[in-house]
């Protein structure tokens, strides 16, 4: 399977942070597509289904064969009333989330996915944010996902995380063909290369990284911007603009430096960036595209080394 170097994170058209409305996230995949993007990550968990079915919408009307479409398992979605920022989302259905890694739960929650979709398979799926239930995501979760590549069902299978060391024992104890790991392989958050991005050289596991602004800080480090979903500290907001002025002084925007950095590595297969409008995917697609003096990265290296 062939993931473009660049994919679009559906969790902001799910209503991350704010509520984003049918017409604009219906442009930032347009937007998408149009700047060349044919890699779209999506899950239930965000905007409890929203994202999934507005992803659908768009994929109707493209070339199914051009797209590769991962989605994720581990949260059901059940009817019930979900408060206005219930998980950091808003405008979503009235959908609660029930954590669930069990082999029934995978294939229903595959199945549902499927349904909101309306896409007849996913070409990857991803055990999503099992921290603390280990042995069922290990133990049924990781079975019923291969069994279903077995089949033919799915192409690819992996996990998602937020963290490395459960992604490393899944790196280690299983056949995943690739991992997702967010925000642990930034600017700001290198613990990914210290085991995780060795081992999976080591094993031919793909790497994805998503979080590459850390949600937000290193998009834009201004007062009121957010480092892993919540309120960036004093310390990592001096440190994050400590990096802008270093980036400055090249003619480069930090969020450049941001998006491009986990893509010198030689085991990352590809970044995640998400985008809640069509200018954001276009300001993406610039900083992608922006070149990056070697210079620049090694004032980066000794900047965050010397911290």
């Amino acid at each position: 399977m062939t993931v473009g170097r660049i994919g679009l994170g559906t969790a902001p058209i799910g209503g991350l942070f704010r509520a984003v409305d049918e017409e604009q996230a219906a442009a930032t995949l347009e937007a998408a597509w149009e700047c060349g993007i044919r890699y779209f990550d999506t899950a239930p968990h965000y905007g409890a289904g929203l994202a999934e079915e507005r992803l659908g919408a768009f994929l109707s009307g493209v070339p199914r064969a051009e797209v590769v479409v991962s989605t994720k398992v581990g949260r059901l979605l059940r009817p019930g009333a979900a408060r206005p920022g219930d998980e950091g989302f808003f405008g979503a259905p009235p959908r609660v989330r029930v954590r669930d890694y069990s082999a029934d739960g995978v294939r229903r929650s595959l199945a549902e996915s499927l349904e909101r979709t309306g896409l007849d398979a996913f070409d990857l799926v991803l055990i999503h944010d099992p921290d603390d239930h280990w042995e069922p995501a290990v133990r049924e979760a990781y079975p019923a996902l291969a069994a279903l590549r077995a089949e033919g069902a799915v192409r690819a299978i992996g996990v998602g995380m937020n963290q490395t060391a459960m992604l490393e024992r899944f790196v280690a104890e299983t056949d995943v063909d690739c991992v997702l790991v967010a925000g642990r392989y930034s600017l700001l958050d290198r613990a990914a290369a210290d085991g995780l991005l060795p081992r999976c050289a080591e094993r031919g596991v793909g790497v994805l990284v998503g979080g590459v602004f850390n949600s937000g800080v290193l998009a834009a480090p201004a007062p009121g911007a957010t480092f892993d979903y919540a309120p960036t500290p004093p310390a990592t907001l001096r440190r994050a603009r400590r990096l802008a002025e270093v980036c400055a002084g090249f003619g480069v925007p930090l969020a450049a430096a941001a998006l491009r950095f986990p893509l010198r590595h030689p085991a990352v297969s590809g970044v995640l960036v998400g985008a809640r409008s069509a200018a954001e995917v276009a300001a993406n697609a610039g900083h992608a595209a922006r070149e990056i003096p070697e210079e620049l990265w090694a004032e980066l290296d000794r900047t965050e080394g010397g911290r």
